[in-house]
């Protein structure tokens, strides 16, 4: 059930960001659910794979790397998904940044419930 409603809050926030930005474009709500299950399994698969194969070059950008990264992966979902459109890199780095405030601002809205031990 967790994985559920992390893929609700995600797609709503991708619906957001796509609202806000005007380089990046969504036709429904459909298809920001399929963005943020993409998104996920991207970020879960490739993103670690990238990040060990491009080491050198992160710790020589002092991290900032990981910025083209998050970006290159936004586009890739723009490409595997039909009504998710990116108008370019800048766009998907923008995206990525203001998709990962949003996020951690919805989460934060829904707080966690403490657990009752005894």
């Amino acid at each position: 059930m967790n994985i559920l409603i992390k893929i609700i809050i995600s797609s709503l926030a991708v619906f957001l960001t796509a609202w806000l930005l005007p380089g990046a474009h969504i036709t429904d709500y459909l298809d920001a659910i399929w963005v943020a299950i993409v998104l996920a399994l991207l970020n879960g698969f490739l993103k670690p794979l990238l990040v060990i194969l491009t080491i050198p070059i992160t710790i020589f950008t002092l991290g900032l790397f990981l910025l083209v990264i998050n970006a290159g992966i936004i586009m890739m979902g723009s490409y595997m998904v039909d009504g998710f459109y990116v108008d370019g890199f800048w766009w998907a780095l923008l995206f990525s940044l203001v998709l990962s405030v949003i996020t951690s601002i919805m989460e934060s809205l829904g707080g966690k419930k403490k657990e009752v031990r005894g």
